[in-house]
C-alpha cells in the first residue's frame, strides 16, 4: 500500500486505519504505545496528538501477505498459517488462569483448543477428542492442556517432573472459595503494609523515584529520545553509560542517607544472591503469614502469588528478567524502557498487583470451567503409576480413569538442550523447599544438543510413550508439539510402536518472555502401528 501525499491522523483515526490495514484490532492504546516507544513519531502537542499515515504504513509493512510469504519462503510452503494465531492479542493468548505465573516454553491455549475441540477444517479433517474424554499431558509444564480440557468439558491428567510446575498447574484448575481467598489476601496485604510502613525503604524509594523522574525528563524525554534511538541519531550504549555515571552519585547519596542494605550478608543460595536484604525480609514475612492459612487450596494459590511477586523483584535489569546475568544493585540505564531505572527494594507494589490480578483471573475462569476432573501428578512420566497415583489424589477420578481409560495425549515435550525447567524457578524451590529433580529432566539444558544428548532425548521420549500407552484406549490419538530440527521424532515414533499419520506445521511468531525471534514447529499426530 502506498500514498502519494502523507496524511495526519488522530490516535483514534490511526487505530481505525491500522485495524483495517492489518486485519487485526488495533486500539488507541496500541497507537499510544507506538508513540511512547518511538516506533512512530508524535506530531502536535498534548490534546492534539497526530501521527503520520506514512509512518504507520512503514511500521506495519511486515504484516499481511508479505509476512506470510516470508515465512513460507523460509520454512516451506506447507505451513498452516491459521495455526500462527496471529490475529490474537497477548491478552487472549494469556487469558484468565493461563497467566497466573510466568513460565518459559509453554504453548498458547488456542493451539491446544484447536486440536481438542469439535471443529474440522481443511487441515484438521477429523474430531479427535470429545466431551467426557480423558486427555493426558505427560509433560504438563504450566498446565495449559489441563486448563483447556476443563474449558471444553474434558478430563485431564498431567504429569511433570518438577514439583513447582505441578503446583502451578494444579492451582490453575483447582476450585476456590473466592471470598475466603480475597479475605486472606487482604489480611496479608494489610500485615505487609504495616510491616513496611515505618521502614526507611519506602521513603528511600519515593525520593529515588523523584530524582529519577527529574533526571529522565531531562536526558530521556518521551517520545523524542526513543524516536531518535530508532532512527540511529543517538549511540545508545555510549549515551546510556554516560548517564549511568552521571546519576550514580545521586543514588549513592540516598543509599547512605537512608541506610539501605543493597546486598545480603551471605551469597549461598539463589534467594541470597538475587535479592536485596529488604526484599528478602518482606518475602519471609509474607511466607510466614501464608503458613497461617488453614485452607490448603487457598494456601497454595497465595504461595503462587508470592512466587510470582518475588520473580518480579529479583535484582536484575528489566531487559534481563527472563535470562539472569549478574545481580544489579544500583540504578542503571534500561534498554527496555529507554531511561534510567532502578532495582526494587520492596515487594509491596507487586504483591498488591498480583493478588488483585489473580483473583480476577480465577473469577473469570470459574465462569468458563466445566464440572470435570483435572489433576497434575509430580513424577517421572517414564515410570509413574498413573492410575495408582490418581486414585490416591482423587478416588472418584481414579474410578473413572480405570473404567474409561485415556483417549489420547496432547503435549509439548521439552526441546533438547534448550531450557532448564527447574532453574527457571530457582527462587521458588529455595523459598518453598521443594525437592529438585533436575537429573530426571529429559532434554535438559546442561546436556546440550550434541549427538549423545539427542540419543538420550530420543530414548527418554520413547520411554514416556511406551509407558503411557498402557493407560490409553486402543484407538488413541497422540499429538506432540516439537521443533524437530534434528529429525528425531520419526525414530521416537518407531521406538514407541507408533506411526506418524499426519504433520501440522505452524509458524511461531513470538516466543515466550518477549523474545520476538520467529521459528516453526510441527505437531506430530501419532497412532498405534
Amino acid at each position: 500500500m502506498s500514498v502519494s501525499l502523507d496524511k495526519l491522523l488522530t490516535i483514534k483515526e490511526a487505530s481505525e486505519w491500522a485495524s483495517k490495514h492489518i486485519g487485526k484490532n488495533v486500539t488507541p492504546s496500541n497507537i499510544s504505545y507506538l508513540i511512547q516507544y518511538g516506533r512512530i513519531k508524535k506530531i502536535g502537542n498534548n490534546g492534539t496528538t497526530q501521527v503520520s499515515q506514512n509512518d504507520l504504513i512503514q511500521y506495519y509493512q511486515s504484516y499481511n501477505d508479505s509476512r506470510e510469504i516470508n515465512f513460507k519462503e523460509r520454512f516451506g510452503g506447507n505451513l498452516n498459517w491459521a495455526l500462527s494465531f496471529d490475529k490474537y492479542k497477548e491478552a487472549e493468548t494469556t487469558k484468565h488462569v493461563h497467566r497466573l505465573h510466568p513460565y518459559k516454553g509453554k504453548f498458547i491455549p488456542q493451539l491446544v483448543e484447536y486440536f481438542l475441540d469439535g471443529h474440522t477444517d481443511n487441515f484438521k479433517k477429523n474430531v479427535y477428542f470429545r466431551k467426557g474424554d480423558i486427555v493426558l499431558d505427560p509433560f504438563s509444564g504450566s498446565g495449559t492442556t489441563m486448563v483447556q480440557a476443563c474449558e471444553l468439558g474434558m478430563h485431564a491428567v498431567g504429569i511433570d517432573v518438577s514439583a513447582f510446575n505441578s503446583l502451578i498447574g494444579n492451582c490453575k484448575v483447582a476450585r476456590y472459595d473466592l471470598t475466603e481467598l480475597q479475605l486472606e489476601t487482604i489480611r496479608i496485604t494489610d500485615a505487609l503494609t504495616h510491616y513496611v510502613k515505618d521502614s526507611n525503604v519506602i521513603e528511600f524509594e519515593e525520593k529515588l523515584l523523584q530524582e529519577l523522574y527529574r533526571f529522565n525528563n531531562q536526558y530521556f524525554p518521551v517520545p523524542d529520545y526513543k524516536y531518535k534511538l530508532r532512527n540511529k541519531q543517538i549511540n545508545e550504549e555510549q549515551y546510556g553509560q554516560e548517564k549511568e555515571e552521571l546519576f550514580l552519585p545521586i543514588f549513592q547519596q540516598l543509599v547512605k542517607k537512608y541506610r539501605i542494605q543493597l546486598k545480603q550478608d551471605k551469597n549461598e543460595t539463589f534467594l541470597d544472591k538475587w535479592y536485596s536484604q529488604h526484599i528478602r525480609n518482606e518475602t519471609n514475612f509474607v511466607f510466614e503469614e501464608i503458613k497461617k492459612i488453614k485452607n490448603s487450596n487457598v494456601k497454595k494459590i497465595i504461595s503462587v502469588i508470592l512466587s510470582r511477586t518475588i520473580r518480579s523483584c529479583r535484582a536484575t535489569t528489566h531487559a534481563d528478567l527472563a535470562t539472569l546475568l549478574e545481580p544489579i544493585t544500583t540504578t542503571y540505564y534500561c534498554s527496555k524502557h529507554g531511561k534510567m531505572c532502578k532495582p526494587l527494594f520492596s515487594i509491596l507494589k507487586w504483591w498488591k498487583t498480583y493478588a488483585k490480578d489473580t483473583l480476577g483471573r480465577l473469577w473469570y475462569f470459574d465462569k468458563l470451567r466445566t464440572d470435570t476432573f483435572q489433576l497434575c501428578l509430580t513424577g517421572d512420566s517414564r515410570k509413574i503409576e498413573i492410575l495408582e497415583q490418581v486414585k490416591k489424589k482423587n478416588c472418584e477420578f481414579g474410578k473413572l480413569l480405570e473404567t474409561q481409560k485415556i483417549k489420547g495425549i496432547f503435549s509439548s515435550p521439552p526441546y533438547v538442550g534448550l531450557i532448564d525447567y527447574h532453574e527457571q524457578h530457582a527462587y521458588a524451590y529455595d523459598l518453598f523447599g521443594f525437592e529438585r529433580n533436575d537429573d530426571l529432566e529429559i532434554g535438559s539444558l546442561f546436556k546440550g544438543q550434541k549427538r549423545d544428548a539427542q540419543q538420550s532425548y530420543i530414548q527418554g521420549i520413547s520411554d514416556v510413550l511406551n509407558h503411557c500407552k498402557q493407560y490409553l484406549t486402543k484407538d488413541y490419538d497422540v499429538f506432540l508439539v516439537a521443533n524437530d530440527k534434528y529429525n528425531m521424532y520419526p525414530t521416537i515414533a518407531e521406538n514407541a510402536g507408533m506411526k506418524i499419520v499426519n504433520l501440522f506445521r505452524r509458524p511461531v511468531l513470538n516466543r515466550s518472555e518477549k523474545d520476538k525471534t520467529a521459528y516453526s514447529e510441527t505437531i506430530f499426530h501419532l497412532k498405534e502401528k
